[in-house]
């Protein structure tokens, strides 16, 4: 089968000819996947940063995490899943209790053992969760990066009538800032680096306050949309540390800045006006597996807005082509799907 994989610790992805997946065991299920998204991730992977060194030891190996398939073992035979990526190990303490949240030893599909970007995947029946008859392929391939959007507003805490900045359009930030319309804040702005593409997405999905800073400093380009006031809350799902010291500089006294990206770089930081000014920093990264069937039904209740997101559909032959177009910001969210002659 063709499979879309990391063989070496440097830059570059290759689209290879592989065995297919041998049975599944008891507690395993196979799935044909059916449409596999392009994280930011993959595309720190194929960069090879520094943060995804950690993934050498299981080189070479299929990428691919954020994925929908029908499921041809195990208890959902015949039925549409959508697969959490994280595995637990089943053996630490936290797991032995039933307390896999608490997991510490875990390895990820698609990082540390073979994900999606192939058309069959074998994965643990317990991270398999069913999909919604009604529910297209495309709109639960999103169930991964809506996740981890969900989790960044927990970490906020209530947004009703706040003023909240979103920085970076991709598909985390897209989930955060339709979540916390959702959740009342009273004004979300969105902002990009040379980000048309995905900056008119969120426009189609209802946001005016999208905002490039690539010929302005990001206060400048605010302005016309919060009148130079402060921000209450600040979401950074850039990726680039820097961001996080221009956030900070319109956030408001005791304001809060959610960091979900994962940086290639560390980031110095002036503490001493953070400190004085009782501003916060907090982290988010992995939500309960209790969000996936809620996220998956907020998909479901809101669909029609979410639907822009996804810009370009794909062959998995033509993986190549869609990292280039996501690297270049040419796109929103790219899924793949495998053909049926390549399994």
């Amino acid at each position: 089968m063709q499979a879309l994989r990391k063989t070496r610790a440097a830059a570059g992805l290759e689209l290879l000819e592989v065995a297919a997946p041998g049975p599944a065991a008891p507690d395993e299920v196979l799935v044909r996947v059916t449409a596999a998204g392009i994280c930011g991730s993959d595309l720190h992977v194929d960069d090879w940063t520094p943060s995804y060194g950690f993934i050498t030891s299981s080189l070479p190996v299929t990428l691919g995490h954020e994925f929908v398939g029908v499921a041809e073992s195990g208890p959902y035979l015949g039925k549409r899943v959508v697969v959490r990526p994280s595995v637990t190990c089943g053996r630490c303490s936290a797991c032995i209790v039933g307390d896999h949240d608490a997991c510490e030893g875990r390895t990820g599909i698609g990082m540390t053992r073979d994900g999606a970007f192939a058309p069959w995947v074998k994965v643990p029946a317990r991270n398999c969760v069913p999909v919604p008859d009604a529910l297209s392929d495309e709109l639960a391939a999103l169930a991964e990066p809506l996740s981890i959007s969900m989790q960044a507003l927990r970490v906020a805490g209530d947004l009703s009538g706040q003023r909240v900045l979103v920085m970076g359009p991709g598909t985390i930030g897209q989930g955060i800032a339709v979540l916390a319309r959702r959740a009342g804040a009273a004004q979300v702005v969105i902002s990009g680096f040379d980000d048309g593409a995905r900056l008119a997405v969120l426009r189609r999905m209802g946001f005016e306050a999208a905002v490039d800073v690539a010929q302005q400093s990001l206060a400048d380009a605010a302005r016309p949309h919060n009148d130079g006031e402060a921000f209450d809350m600040v979401f950074e799902a850039t990726g680039v540390p820097e961001t996080i010291t221009e956030a900070l500089a319109l956030l408001r006294r005791n304001g809060v800045v959610v960091v979900t990206g994962i940086h290639a770089r560390p980031l110095a930081l002036d503490l001493t006006t953070l400190v004085r000014r009782q501003q916060q920093l907090r982290g988010s990264f992995r939500p309960p597996e209790s969000d996936w069937p809620a996220a998956l039904a907020l998909m479901g209740e809101m669909g029609d807005v979410m639907a822009p997101m996804v810009s370009h559909v794909l062959p998995l032959s033509q993986a190549l082509e869609g990292f280039a177009l996501a690297h270049g910001k040419q796109a929103s969210k790219v899924l793949l799907r495998p053909q049926a002659g390549h399994a």
